[in-house]
């Protein structure tokens, strides 16, 4: 075996098992995370079959085709995927779940799940703050949903991010420590330093379009979306703007190496590799799909902003598996 594949082959096997035995700690965490689960999956649930709880009169979801029938159903299976990751961080089998089909998931759930865990708070405050929708707006758009399921709804996938991440920390620490302990050491390659630079590079034009549409600009929108604009809209661009400015300075700090504690660009570019491509992603394939109300979608630019968060996202990804693979244990 050669050198390339003994490191690959450190990043799927422990060489040492240690099954993980939870204590209370770990053990409320995962009945936390688990119910959590149950609002989103019960919606989903009886919408599949046919309900119009929380549907309002009037409201394209009503009747949403075929779609956004199976949209509904692998939004279903991605929540309920959640419980087999919490399973994972708790149980002794989990330990010896392959690295590389672990990685996957758990980068998506990370990505989808940490936009919601600082935008939903966030928006919350703002209201609080009197900054939220003016209610004649409100009251003038086309129904949706009724204004609950998005509080429980959130409500539970906030509860999920921060059970899901403090179950997964001590799990990775376990079987993945040596990854991030130390400084970051050597330099990368400079094919690697390219594309960190990149990632940094396209991280800062899609932050400062997504800023720029927070400040209630308008370019590059449709009329619904720039007319839609509020204080919760714009703390949502904020996040998103954060999180791609988080994944290219992760990845530039990676490559560059140094005397940086590796936890803390690596956490960068996790989580905001994570977040820009997995909501890039999400957001291109509702905007590629059928539209709910019959129009054309979102315009040229707003789909470049989409491509650009993947991209980012991509390249981010990229440099932490290149920096991952010089990592040894011991």
């Amino acid at each position: 075996m050669n050198t390339r594949e003994m490191r690959l082959s450190d990043l799927t096997v422990v060489k040492r098992p240690s099954p993980l035995r939870p204590g209370t700690g770990r053990r409320m965490l995962r009945a936390v995370a688990l119910t959590a689960t149950v609002p989103y999956l019960g919606l989903k649930t009886v919408w599949l079959c046919g309900s119009h709880l929380g549907i309002p009169e009037g409201s394209v979801l009503r009747d949403p085709g075929p779609f956004f029938m199976a949209a509904n159903s692998v939004t279903l299976a991605m929540d309920a995927c959640v419980i087999l990751l919490v399973l994972v961080f708790t149980r002794p089998w989990g330990i010896r779940v392959p690295g590389l089909l672990l990685t996957v998931p758990v980068f998506v759930a990370t990505g989808l799940l940490t936009p919601i865990l600082f935008g939903f708070p966030g928006q919350l405050l703002v209201r609080a703050l009197g900054f939220g929708t003016d209610p004649v707006v409100q009251a003038a758009r086309v129904p949706f949903l009724d204004p609950w399921v998005f509080h429980v709804v959130y409500t539970g996938f906030t509860v999920q991010g921060i059970a899901l991440a403090a179950l997964f920390v001590p799990y990775a620490r376990e079987r993945w420590g040596w990854a991030w302990r130390g400084v970051t050491g050597e330099r990368l390659p400079s094919s690697a330093g390219v594309v960190a630079a990149a990632a940094a590079a396209f991280g800062v034009v899609v932050a400062g379009v997504l800023v720029y549409w927070a400040s209630g600009g308008t370019a590059g929108l449709d009329a619904e979306r720039a007319g839609a604009h509020s204080a919760d809209t714009a703390v949502v661009s904020v996040v998103h703007a954060v999180c791609a400015l988080a994944a290219g300075a992760g990845a530039v700090l990676l490559a560059r190496g140094g005397t940086l504690r590796a936890w803390w660009p690596l956490c960068l570019a996790w989580v905001g590799g994570a977040a820009t491509l997995s909501w890039g992603a999400w957001v291109m394939i509702a905007a590629l799909g059928p539209q709910l109300d019959g129009g054309e979608g979102p315009p040229a630019a707003t789909l470049l902003i989409y491509a650009g968060q993947m991209i980012t996202g991509l390249l981010t990804g990229t440099v932490l598996i290149r920096f991952l693979s010089t990592r040894r244990p011991g």
